[in-house]
């Protein structure tokens, strides 16, 4: 009979009835929708260059206002990809399709001849922001460019789903071990294990990290977590995975137990199926709730 099973009163299939019957739907905190830090430290070091830019507002001859600016002001060039939502300094651009010419943009020139001062303000009219800055659309380029970093910042949410579900697992995690006088250590590996607690492990990959590993007299314990809102084949990837890490574990004498939740379970279950087989410790956040986490420290 599986570890878990024993300690829940449950069979098997019992177990596995409940698991899917108490996913969790959302793990939405508030720091799901924007990281704010993120979104400030990308606009803070050119807020002064887009003030500065600010004067092209309502300027009717913008190629002249804007490359006098330029030539005049040649840090502001370094702002120019932002307000594009672009990351790189250097950019080609397709200008003859016939011919296939490009033309290259380097965004790191800081001494521009007045030539390249009227090849950048050229770029902002052709690229559509001269336009917008020319008739008003714009009121603010230091507003404007949290804006669209703001709306850069949404293509992280997927990844901070599972850094959420890291910090409401760490919450069970610290309070079992405090109940159970264990430690315990976030995001570890190898060398985090060894100064801490002295104690060798031996690893499958150099880059392996754990994330987290809790020690309680000299017994370690090893959870991994993640959140599936919606399905997919990493889904059954991951299942495979952690049959083989929790073996790898086990031969070490290291309990493995993995923690996962969302309703992207409930249309692959054959995967958890397989895993329950091979494994002993399967969570989700309702079991950690209800304790489950202390029952494993306390059995050792």
């Amino acid at each position: 009979m599986k570890k878990i099973c024993e300690i829940s009163g449950l069979s098997e299939d019992e177990f596995f009835t409940y698991f899917i019957k108490t996913l969790k739907i959302k793990i939405t905190k508030w720091d799901y929708f924007v990281n704010w830090k993120k979104v400030i430290k990308n606009v803070e070091p050119i807020e002064r260059e887009l003030n500065l830019l600010n004067y092209l507002i309502g300027k009717e001859d913008f190629i002249r206002e804007a490359s006098t600016l330029i030539f005049d002001y040649p840090q502001i060039i370094k702002a120019i990809p932002k307000l594009l939502a672009i990351r790189e300094n250097s950019i080609e651009v397709l200008v003859d399709v016939s011919n296939f010419i490009y033309e290259v943009f380097d965004f790191t020139t800081n001494k521009p001849s007045k030539e390249e001062a009227t090849k950048f303000a050229k770029f902002l009219l052709n690229s559509g922001l001269g336009e917008l800055l020319k008739n008003r659309k714009i009121k603010n380029l230091v507003d404007y460019v949290t804006g669209v970093e703001v709306g850069l910042d949404t293509n992280a949410r997927k990844n901070r789903t599972g850094s959420l579900m890291e910090s409401i697992v760490e919450v069970y995690v610290a309070d079992a071990c405090l109940f159970c006088n264990a430690d315990y250590i976030n995001q570890a590996n190898a060398s985090k294990i060894k100064n801490k607690w002295g104690i060798t492990i031996e690893i499958d990959k150099s880059s392996r990290q754990i994330d987290f590993a809790i020690n309680k007299n000299n017994k370690l314990y090893f959870i991994e977590t993640n959140f599936y809102g919606g399905g997919g084949s990493k889904l059954k990837s991951t299942a495979g995975e952690y049959i083989t890490m929790s073996q790898f574990w086990n031969k070490q004498g290291i309990e493995f137990i993995w923690v996962t939740d969302g309703q992207g379970w409930k249309n692959t279950q054959l995967p958890l199926k397989e895993y329950l087989a091979q494994a002993d410790y399967l969570l989700n956040l309702e079991m950690l709730q209800k304790g489950f986490l202390k029952k494993i420290l306390e059995k050792f």
